[in-house]
């Protein structure tokens, strides 16, 4: 063991350096992005509803993550309602279910998608509708950037429009 200008082994502050380096890997975080708009207060016309956020990829790193970022921005777009958790009796529902949010490094280029499915019921479970929100995004490899987490912002940003533009459409439940 090699000791330091002050007399002190080296070895406990390379440790400490590569431990800190490894904390640090993993997936960016992501800035949750919230669209209200003040014509549409609520989906369908009802103040209450129950949001779930189900994450179906193969691979689910930080899954707590990438569901409280989704519900986040759904929740915050639509600050006239009130949310229940999922399976909330007596009120209509919104379930989400993530089947891709990566962006993947292949030949030079990060190949972000984000893919999911929007189902919205009545409170007696009839479908009010379901739809696909998808986007996907080839971003070369640029010096100086954070090109994974650009591709996620991007491919999580527009997949959310879809996302926001359906749920506004959603018709009132009788």
């Amino acid at each position: 063991m090699r000791a330091g200008a002050h007399g002190r082994a080296m070895v406990p502050a390379t440790f400490a350096a590569l431990a800190l380096a490894a904390i640090s890997c993993g997936p960016p975080t992501i800035k949750p992005v919230s669209n209200p708009d003040p014509g549409t207060a609520c989906p369908g016309g009802s103040s209450v509803w129950s949001l779930e956020v189900l994450d179906r990829r193969a691979e689910r790193e930080a899954s707590e993550k990438v569901v409280a970022l989704l519900r986040d921005s759904i929740v915050k777009s639509f600050p006239g309602c009130t949310w229940k958790e999922a399976g909330a009796a007596g009120v209509p529902s919104i379930s989400i279910e993530i089947v891709r949010f990566a962006a993947p490094f292949d030949q030079a280029t990060w190949n972000g998608a984000a893919d999911w499915t929007v189902l919205a019921r009545t409170a007696d479970g009839r479908t009010l509708t379901e739809f696909e929100a998808e986007y996907e995004v080839e971003r070369p490899n640029y010096r100086g950037s954070n090109n994974e987490k650009e591709a996620l912002q991007e491919v999580y940003g527009e997949a959310l429009k879809k996302t926001l533009a359906g749920l506004r459409a959603v018709p009132p439940s009788p």
